[in-house]
């Protein structure tokens, strides 16, 4: 696994870079080494984020959480990543090398898990989309108090989705040719 690391307004200790790659040891056997791993530290007054995205192939594994001290943070964001890896085992499986999960969830503590849950679409909406601008799409988004809302972005042509963050700013996606 290949990690970089981004530090916003806070300098990163080599101690702390080696608590990332020790607490990331765990995961190097459920990634090919091609993996590439993203960690951002941000440091806002007295809270400190830290995010950790994992890309391997086509799947992206990301993690965040804010506390006092980095180091906490760090804690609570592999346990994030333990957990979703553990709540979605099976359909994992067939993704990430074969036969490491087992060993993976059986080496980390238990946690409150359903086993083998089904998604389950509940409602299937057709819509009407139309060319927006991105601000357009988020008025209208605003308007009808969704946090999401897919249009064709009228600069593009291409279709995007807006959607509300947790902080309350709001994101773009758009399709990326790999």
């Amino acid at each position: 696994m290949k990690i970089t690391y981004t530090a916003r307004k806070v300098n990163l200790r080599d101690n702390f870079k080696e608590r990332v790659e020790k607490k990331l040891l765990k995961f190097g056997k459920l990634f090919s080494e091609d993996a590439a791993v993203n960690v951002v530290v941000t440091l806002e007054k007295n809270r400190q984020t830290v995010e950790i995205t994992i890309r391997d192939s086509a799947m992206v594994y990301r993690a965040e959480s804010t506390m006092t001290e980095m180091n906490d943070a760090l804690d609570k964001v592999t346990d994030i990543l333990m957990r979703q890896i553990r709540k979605n085992k099976t359909r994992l499986e067939k993704r990430i090398k074969s036969g490491n999960i087992d060993e993976f969830v059986s080496m980390t503590p238990e946690v409150d898990e359903v086993e083998d849950e089904e998604y389950k679409v509940v409602r299937k909406k057709q819509v009407l989309i139309k060319p927006v601008t991105v601000e357009e799409a988020i008025l209208e988004m605003n308007m009808i108090n969704h946090s999401f809302f897919m249009f064709i972005n009228a600069e593009t042509d291409e279709v995007n989705v807006v959607y509300k963050r947790a902080n309350g700013d709001y994101g773009l996606l758009e399709h990326a040719a790999e």
